[in-house]
């Protein structure tokens, strides 16, 4: 590599880091607040609420880094022109596309990261977000429990519990069940305990009855018990937590043939392309300029205009691809028509610029 190669990939580096941490923070910040209500608002601690926030983060890093490799190029690349370095580059026989060349190493460098990032830390991260959030749904006595008041956990549901003890023992407990239009039933118990089911958690209840009444013809029915099971899967909303997404898939596990799984798949492998296109785009929509006091804004508004076409693109070919097994390969479009305008716009730069005629 040479002196100029180093020397520009620094710079791109540097600003590089920059600009992912800002923009890294700023996704935090919006998605944490939101995480704090909730996980506030049901009764957990600031560990999982930073527990939570590191779990978020890969994803974080991952959907900004082809926009911070953009930035980065974008503002090094204004810089390096306005201070006639690139001039002077140019001037000793470098061409658009050797110029172009540590850019190109630049984003090989946040590609690879973004790989790492897309089939390895990010799965590893969602899976364990959701077995967390499962757990935490599940905690009905976080969520739902409290000790010495009334609770509606759900429409027609009422719940009363006189104690809570350190051992998880729910100490006299009432829950009235008013959900059917035919009959209404109430269950009471000395003490039950709250025990993970597959779907939701189970009520088991020690040394109480059940009342039922018929609403159509008033009678009710009395039944005594030792111990009795009821499954809350009608009682609360917490069944679909455990189901697994696909962003937390390991990547081989991606290899079957429906729609989703095929899109999910080409994604992990074509987002990394982005992390190419999108600072070869920015460095060659400003290579269409030179030197210029007031910098490069009208190159830099075409370069930011590419990039959102070429996101558009990225968006469109993913919805393309969940619609069809065979459109897989409309999640490679943006980063193709990325890298083929930036080599449109790179043969362009290099072309003898016309003077303008001035007039005798």
């Amino acid at each position: 590599m040479s002196r100029f190669d180093r020397y520009l990939l620094s710079q791109l580096l540097a600003l590089f880091g920059f600009f992912a941490l800002v923009l890294v923070a700023v996704y935090w910040v919006n998605r944490a607040v939101g995480l704090f209500d909730q996980l506030i608002g049901d009764g957990q601690s600031a560990l999982v609420f930073l527990e939570f926030s590191i779990l978020t983060l890969p994803n974080a890093i991952r959907l900004v880094l082809p926009v911070a490799a953009f930035a980065a190029t974008v503002y090094v690349t204004n810089r390096l022109m306005q201070e006639s370095e690139l001039v002077v580059m140019q001037a000793t026989g470098f061409s658009a596309f050797r110029l172009a060349r540590p850019v190109l190493y630049f984003g090989l460098v946040v590609m690879v990261m973004h790989g790492i990032l897309s089939n390895v830390l990010v799965p590893a991260s969602q899976r364990i977000l959701a077995e967390r959030s499962a757990e935490i749904s599940e905690n009905v006595t976080a969520r739902f429990l409290n000790a010495g008041q009334f609770m509606h956990p759900s429409k027609g549901i009422t719940l009363y519990i006189r104690e809570i003890t350190p051992t998880g023992e729910l100490l006299d407990l009432f829950l009235s069940d008013e959900r059917a239009q035919s009959s209404r039933a109430i269950h009471s118990a000395r003490k039950a305990f709250l025990v993970r089911g597959d779907v939701a958690p189970k009520l088991v209840m020690v040394d109480g009855s059940t009342q039922t009444l018929n609403r159509s013809d008033g009678r009710m029915a009395l039944t005594r018990f030792s111990d009795f099971t009821l499954d809350l899967a009608g009682l609360i909303e917490a069944g679909e937590t455990r189901q697994i997404a696909l962003n937390a898939l390991p990547t081989r596990a991606t290899g079957a043939t429906e729609a989703q799984f095929l899109e999910e798949g080409h994604t992990r492998l074509a987002g990394p392309l982005m992390s190419v296109a999108a600072p070869l785009l920015g460095f060659s929509a400003l290579m269409l300029g030179s030197f210029s006091r007031f910098g490069l804004w009208r190159q830099m508004a075409l370069a930011v205009g590419l990039l959102i076409g070429m996101q558009m693109a990225w968006t469109w070919g993913g919805s393309t691809a969940l619609v069809s097994v065979s459109a897989w390969p409309a999640v490679y479009l943006g980063p193709v028509l990325g890298a083929l305008t930036a080599l449109a716009l790179l043969w362009q730069a290099q072309r003898p610029k016309r003077r303008r005629s001035v007039p005798a």
